[in-house]
């Protein structure tokens, strides 16, 4: 039997060797419910379809990460997702929103926004997975029952996030799929994700989210926010893994 071929990327002069591995990280969400047409929009192609989680609504997760112990390095990141499912055409173009997602795969998630803080994961992250990340200012104030995240871009703020901090639950790793675009063409990658010291709240509380002046915190006002979250978790000590990126395929 043939050994399963390594891959690898030069990125920046350093090679990454795939899959790429999060040893330890501490991980917060916030979902909230939002706008299904504005938040369609945000979406960079016709190829993908918000999913509805009621009529003309979705849900969109603010979420922070601390990346301690990563194959990219140690780095700080806050990500704007959404729920969407690819569809199998591009659609009919009028990039409305609605609807319960695409027909051309399973549903998932879509990054619009992921700013992290170091040049190589930022890098990184751009040519392996077609991710938009770029390197911004972020701030992370630990308390012991919560935390508090602070997003700068170009000098200005965007965000505000606190999330409740706690939790003893054990999350099994979690088979998840993330699409991207990479040179035009939709990918899908999986990943897992699980931990220890996790916890999962229903409801706002101890959620807090406030917007700045920078146009990407105009992208959140357009789709409602700040509203009351949905829900909130926390993951103390984080572990995954992420794959090679995969083309989707038309029929």
């Amino acid at each position: 039997m043939s050994a399963t071929p390594i891959t690898t990327y030069d990125v920046l002069g350093r090679t990454v060797v795939m899959p790429c591995v999060v040893r330890d990280a501490s991980a917060g969400t916030a979902m909230f419910e939002v706008d299904a047409a504005a938040a369609q929009r945000l979406l960079p192609s016709d190829r993908f379809a918000v999913v509805e989680s009621a009529p003309g609504r979705c849900q969109i997760v603010l979420a922070v990460i601390d990346y301690r112990d990563n194959d990219l390095g140690a780095y700080h990141e806050v990500g704007v997702t959404l729920f969407e499912a690819p569809r199998s055409s591009g659609g009919d173009g009028e990039g409305d929103g609605g609807g319960d997602g695409g027909d051309g795969g399973e549903s998932g998630t879509f990054i619009t926004r992921l700013p992290v803080d170091q040049e190589f994961t930022c890098a990184a992250g751009r040519v392996i997975w077609g991710f938009p990340k770029t390197v911004e200012d972020i701030g992370f104030a630990y308390a012991d029952d919560h935390v508090t995240v602070d997003l700068r871009m170009d000098g200005e703020p965007v965000l505000r996030l606190t999330l409740p901090r706690g939790g003893d639950e054990t999350m099994a790793p979690m088979p998840m799929t993330t699409y991207s675009l990479i040179d035009g063409v939709p990918h899908a990658t999986a990943f897992t994700q699980g931990g220890t010291g996790a916890q999962v709240l229903v409801g706002g509380d101890g959620v807090s989210l406030e917007l700045g002046t920078h146009p990407v915190a105009g992208e959140l006002v357009g789709l409602g926010l700040p509203a009351a979250a949905v829900m909130s978790t926390w993951t103390e000590r984080m572990q995954g893994v992420f794959e090679v990126p995969q083309p989707l395929t038309s029929p």
